[in-house]
């Protein structure tokens, strides 16, 4: 093997065996650590109120106090009022679905005696009396399917009654983690330009430069995103809720909320909702909440074609696809929280490429020096 070519993937494996040793150490150390880059992160956040209160002449620990009860009270009441409205709606939502039992069963009869239903259902009865040897092998693959869907069907109850029993039974270990998520916070936060020159003195002179450019870049990148996102799905949710409170819609806040984080899904988003259920609307003789619907529909196409290139306009925006792509790998590797992740995880890799990370690694694979 020539010389250079042999280099070149010396210095490949290389790369790849510390991407490899990285990956690794993320994994074994941030179950560990991750109530440390939390209490971190709440200190950054709060970090712009500490130096306003600072400024007001009061002691670094109270501006500091001070901060983190107005940030964790502040956020505790609104999820309390939150979750309280939510719960309230969704059991009136579980009680006009058990009021409308009847009127679905209805539905699908009339809609099993309609002509052309009847007359399908007739030819399948004509092929299977022509052709009695695909009786079983349809018969087979119906009962298969029903039990996998069934069987999908109770999993996905079980394990949703599962999380919550589990989120009730880790209330205790969430308290003493949050505990120590504040304190370290409030250390943290008092001697932040201490703790931050003393992590910056831990890396090389040559990698200063790079990793702020790469921390600038990805600060922007993805908290941009995030706040794009959570601006998108707030405005979203409100234009639901204000809509189906004029439409006379029975839990609008519920159903709002629901249908605001569905807006995550791109290409798809509100659709899933409002769609079927305009359809369902108009199938049942409602027609005026089915026009509604649809009037609501094209209000929020509208306002996020609107509105999604100026709130995204301050971050690095995502394909479509990519987000899909994400969003479904996410969901694969992660669960329901890799919906979130997926994308997050694609807005860094994007971030350091933007950083010319890539490219100095490729550079380096191919002439051994950084660029």
């Amino acid at each position: 093997m020539d010389t250079l070519v042999l280099k070149r993937v010396l210095r490949g494996l290389w790369v790849v065996l510390a991407a490899a040793v990285i990956l690794l150490a993320v994994y074994v150390l941030l179950p560990l650590l991750y109530p440390l880059l939390l209490a971190w992160l709440l200190a950054y956040l709060i970090h712009p109120l500490v130096l306003i209160l600072k400024g007001m002449k009061l002691p670094g620990w109270l501006a500091v106090v001070l901060s983190l009860l107005f940030y964790i009270g502040g956020t505790g009441l609104v999820l309390t009022a939150l979750i309280t409205r939510l719960v309230k709606e969704l059991i009136v939502l579980l009680q006009t679905f058990d009021l409308h039992t009847d009127q679905w069963r209805e539905l699908l009869l009339r809609v099993s005696r309609n002509a052309s239903i009847q007359n399908i259902i007739n030819q399948i009865n004509q092929f299977y009396h022509d052709n009695p040897g695909y009786h079983a092998t349809i018969d087979s693959n119906i009962s298969r399917t029903t039990e996998t869907v069934g069987h999908a069907m109770t999993q996905l109850i079980t394990g949703f009654f599962n999380m919550i029993l589990g989120l009730i039974s880790s209330l205790p270990s969430l308290g003493t983690i949050l505990i120590v998520i504040v304190l370290a916070a409030f250390f943290l936060s008092t001697g932040w330009e201490r703790h931050n020159a003393k992590l910056i003195s831990l890396l090389p002179a040559p990698l200063l430069r790079p990793v702020s450019e790469i921390w600038k870049d990805l600060r922007k990148a993805l908290f941009g995103y995030l706040r794009a996102q959570l601006v998108l799905i707030s405005v979203t949710a409100v234009i639901v809720i204000i809509g189906l409170l004029l439409l006379g819609v029975d839990s609008a806040f519920a159903i709002g909320l629901t249908i605001g984080i569905v807006d995550l899904v791109p290409y798809l988003g509100v659709g899933i909702v409002i769609l079927p259920w305009a359809l369902y609307s108009y199938m049942t003789g409602n027609l005026a909440l089915a026009a509604g619907l649809l009037v609501l529909y094209g209000i929020i196409l509208i306002t996020r074609q609107v509105l999604e290139p100026k709130v995204l306009a301050s971050s690095i925006g995502l394909d479509p696809l990519a987000m899909l792509i994400g969003m479904f790998a996410g969901l694969q590797l992660f669960g329901m929280l890799g919906l979130l992740l997926g994308p997050v995880l694609l807005v860094i890799l994007d971030a350091f490429g933007r950083a010319g990370v890539f490219r100095a690694l490729r550079s380096y694979i191919l002439s051994g020096r950084l660029h």
